[in-house]
């Protein structure tokens, strides 16, 4: 989608949003959000305390404190990370073991230490933006300015690897073999990053801050095509095999562990009753994809009862509804929202001259929508909201399987008296 689809170029960056373009089916009055729409309540950036927190473990890890955090190597300065190979062979699938030329490790004293990653940084760094959302959470759990190194720079140091086919890594998980959860990606997914597209990487700051605990911190894996559970947190170990075979913990319980970013809008919470001839507001969110955002879609019901059951996702009325398209809030005013010393022309998936993102929303990222009702008729009411990606597929197709990503379409219901 280029940026010329959303004419932001010509948009004012104080305009807090858009809304749908032309009527409603019963006539009511959709049109360009003003003073109503300046309420919409996401900050491009998600302050990071404001983060949905998705954690595992008895205890879980980020409620440690003292002594006890130091010795889960969970501060700045006790983190280290072990990268070894896995010896496992076992014909016909894995004839010979995975090897690397300096493993790092604890024993030896060699692991990597958050001052050695961050000197790491400041040759071949990456920021950039990107929202984290569950496989089997349907809301968004925030949008933040990630930034570290990528994957394949830390592999580098340990030297020549040979018969490595998959990257398995784990995060602390209280020293305990039953809590262990770990995510993998493959060697080309690591090593061999596409122009344009965005790497796996090690982040050490969010939003400008380092990472604390609560967020993964002091340092995590950050996968920006994947959904939350391939960005593990507590990051400490890095495991290279020789096994092509996908056994990562999430796909234990019916999960796909290759699943990626799904293209979605999501519809915010609000009031359920309005007064006759007041504005109604409607507002929410969309992810952009692996597959990109065309267009975000909103269609508004009516006539109902009160004992009408909202439409299901494969209802012939949905599928032949009069789904209206729906502008996008505009970008930010970069240099208001991002932290002080951060350029807009470095963030990866900007254009580096203009400082303006190469789509909208950026890739991997999040932006808000609005609407705006009026003149609507005494009545109950329900505006379902849809994203369509660069492929033609509209939400909440594709889905092989529900474990793939929840993407059903959102609604939210309210009663005009």
């Amino acid at each position: 989608m280029a940026l010329s689809r959303r004419s932001f170029l010509e948009a004012s960056a104080a305009l807090a949003t858009s809304a749908v373009v032309g009527s409603s089916a019963n006539g009511a009055d959709v049109s360009a959000a003003t003073g109503e729409a300046a309420a919409c309540p996401h900050p491009f950036l998600t302050p990071a305390d404001d983060f949905y927190t998705v954690a595992r473990g008895n205890p879980k890890p980020h409620t440690l404190t003292g002594q006890a955090l130091a010795d889960a190597r969970m501060t700045p300065e006790t983190w280290r990370l072990e990268i070894t190979a896995d010896p496992f062979v076992e014909p016909p699938h894995v004839r010979m073991p995975a090897s690397v030329q300096r493993p790092l490790t604890l024993a030896d004293g060699t692991a990597l230490d958050l001052p050695a990653l961050m000197e790491l940084g400041k040759t071949c760094g990456v920021k950039y933006v990107k929202v984290m959302q569950c496989l089997n959470i349907a809301e968004p759990l925030g949008q933040g300015l990630w930034e570290g190194v990528p994957l394949r720079e830390v592999l580098r140091l340990c030297g020549e690897l040979d018969n490595v086919r998959r990257i398995y890594y784990r995060g602390f998980h209280n020293h305990d073999p039953e809590q262990i959860f770990q995510s993998s990606l493959s060697y080309t997914q690591a090593m061999e990053t596409p122009p344009g597209e965005l790497p796996a990487f090690l982040a050490y700051r969010l939003n400008g801050e380092p990472i604390s605990p609560e967020r993964g911190g002091p340092v995590r894996m950050i996968v920006p095509w994947a959904h939350g559970f391939k960005s593990i947190k507590w990051l400490q170990q890095l495991f290279l095999t020789n096994d092509y075979r996908t056994n990562d913990t999430y796909a234990l319980q019916n999960n796909d562990p290759e699943s990626y970013l799904k293209t979605a809008a999501y519809v915010d919470t609000g009031p359920d009753r309005f007064a006759a001839g007041q504005a109604v507001v409607v507002t929410g969110r969309v992810i952009s994809g692996l597959s990109g955002l065309d267009r975000v879609e909103t269609f508004l019901r009516t006539g109902l009862k009160q004992d009408d059951a909202r439409l299901d996702d494969n209802d012939p009325a949905l599928r032949s509804a009069d789904w209206r398209f729906c502008e996008l809030a505009a970008p930010p005013d970069w240099k208001a929202i991002l932290p002080a010393g951060v350029s807009p022309n470095e963030l990866l998936g900007f254009d580096p001259d203009t400082g303006q993102p190469l789509t909208w929303p950026p890739r991997y990222g999040m932006a808000s929508w609005t609407v705006v009702l009026r003149d609507l008729k005494p009545g109950l009411y329900e505006l379902y909201a849809r994203a369509v990606d660069r492929n033609g597929y509209a939400q909440p197709e594709p889905r092989p399987t529900k474990k793939s990503g929840r993407n059903f379409i959102q609604c939210r219901r309210f009663e005009i008296a």
